[in-house]
């Protein structure tokens, strides 16, 4: 591990054994939908390192990348937080959905997120959208996540790198788009996201 890799928190050895053991070539992975967004310091630089922290992940591979979109800060007076860039990935994984979560604060973390204020600004949000088609109320991780299906940063680049897709639960991403609209979020044509090679 050398010291410029941003995936500082290590996975569980007992995770990485479970999913090591299933990753030689990620036999039924289940398909899962990661909401990434920064406001804070290089926002592009720290959305592709949590893309590549993704693909670092034992029993991950990412699949697609959305364009970049900036927005305003939800919550907040206008003007009081630099813009958010956000992307959506789409990832294929063998890991439990638990185990995902813990990835995702993991990441966010060697990030330097600091979980302040509710709609504070952030270096780095990682949230998991979507897990295959489950259903869950669990407080600690649920699934879909829960205001998805109205938050246009979300269902716009879902929209751009899986136009079929359904929020479980919910319906199509392109029928909720549609009422809820693409104002507010402009793609950023002159900035990319790589995947992972």
């Amino acid at each position: 591990m050398s010291s410029s890799d941003p995936t500082v928190q290590p996975v569980p050895a007992s995770v990485v054994e479970r999913v090591d053991a299933a990753d030689v070539t990620l036999s039924n992975p289940k398909r899962a939908v990661i909401s990434i967004g920064s406001n804070l310091g290089n926002r592009l630089e720290t959305l592709q390192g949590a893309i590549d922290a993704l693909e670092d992940t034992p029993g991950l591979r990412v699949k697609a990348v959305s364009p970049v979109y900036e927005t305003e800060p939800w919550g907040v007076e206008p003007g009081s937080q630099p813009s958010y860039y956000n992307a959506v990935v789409l990832v294929k994984t063998t890991l439990p959905p638990d185990s995902l979560l813990e990835r995702g604060h993991a990441i966010e973390e060697a990030f330097e997120r600091v979980r302040d204020e509710r709609w504070g600004p952030r270096t780095l949000d990682v949230d998991i959208v979507s897990y295959q088609d489950v259903v869950s109320d669990d407080p600690r991780l649920t699934l879909p996540h829960p205001r998805a299906h109205e938050r246009a940063f979300v269902l716009v680049p879902w929209h751009d790198v899986d136009p079929d897709a359904v929020v479980p639960g919910r319906g199509p991403v392109a029928e909720l788009l549609a009422s809820v609209g693409r104002e507010g979020v402009a793609v950023r044509t002159d900035l990319e996201l790589r995947l992972p090679e």
